[in-house]
């Protein structure tokens, strides 16, 4: 190999174990402290990826391309969600070392898991672990014991602490140890087929089930009355949740304020409230 080839040859940058252990840190303590409306822990997953970001691309251009790329909307369970930043670092790392994978990639596998990785989290730690914890701290404190909360405090920390270290660092792995596997553009499309239908399966799941709008607006001619409710249901269950749905991302598409968008809605359930339609 000539000179000028060892000097035009591209050098790798890969993430060091400071580098997880920081993003790791950030996530863990900050994930959760900056949510908002629009966006959820938008924030906090941009804020995680930082001191990645930084240490990837050197050029301050890539490196606002891929803060914007993690400033997209974002919501799933702390501790086993640090799985999703785990893969996700991976393939910016792979990304900036010159692989094919698109703004598109990334997103669809961050959209794909955050729903089925929030249900499993909030069933184990919510439903499972906390309530065991709380259980036994509770029942030492009510028989005197100032050990109950202490113990509390240590046990879920440590669960806290293992939990998030484990699925954050196995995420990294796994992403690392995937990609090699599926460096076929092909299969790279397949995936992120796959990942963007599981996404919006899980975003219309929610809309049926979190958003359900009705009317019990009446209207009578004669002797025959109209239920508007039950002609909605003929047409499609839910059909006023998804009416509003497709509004509000409209709006939001057309870059109109959350606060606009959220303060039109109060005064639309107000004043449909006060003439019995809503």
């Amino acid at each position: 190999m000539s000179t000028n080839e060892v000097v035009n040859e591209t050098k790798e940058i890969r993430l060091t174990k400071k580098d997880l252990l920081k993003s790791f840190a950030i996530w863990e303590l900050t994930s959760e402290m900056c949510l908002n409306y629009e966006r959820l822990m938008a924030l906090g997953f941009c804020h995680a990826m930082t001191p990645i970001l930084k240490r990837l691309y050197p050029k301050k251009e890539d490196l606002a391309a891929g803060l914007q790329r993690h400033m997209e909307f974002f919501n799933t369970e702390n501790q086993w969600g640090a799985i999703i930043p785990g893969i996700v670092i991976s393939l910016e790392e792979e990304r900036a070392n010159g692989a094919p994978i698109t703004d598109e990639m990334i997103s669809s596998i961050k959209t794909g898991l955050m729903g089925p990785i929030a249900g499993i989290g909030d069933t184990i730690t919510q439903g499972l672990v906390k309530t065991i914890l709380l259980a036994i701290g509770l029942d030492m404190a009510t028989k005197g014991s100032v050990m109950g909360p202490i113990f509390f405090f240590i046990t879920y920390t440590a669960y806290i602490l293992g939990a998030g270290y484990f699925t954050f660092f196995q995420g990294y792995k796994f992403g690392r140890s995937a990609f090699s596997k599926i460096t076929n553009p092909s299969l790279l499309r397949k995936l992120t087929d796959c990942m963007s239908i599981v996404g919006l399966t899980v975003a219309g799941s929610l809309v049926a089930s979190t958003l359900y709008i009705t009317t019990p607006f009446v209207l009578q001619f004669g002797d025959t009355a109209v239920a508007f409710q039950e002609l909605f249901d003929q047409i499609l269950p839910g059909l006023l949740g998804v009416i509003t749905t497709g509004i509000v991302y409209a709006c939001v598409r057309r870059n109109v304020s959350i606060v606009k968008i959220m303060l039109t809605m109060t005064a639309v359930g107000i004043l449909g409230a006060a003439l019995g339609i809503l």
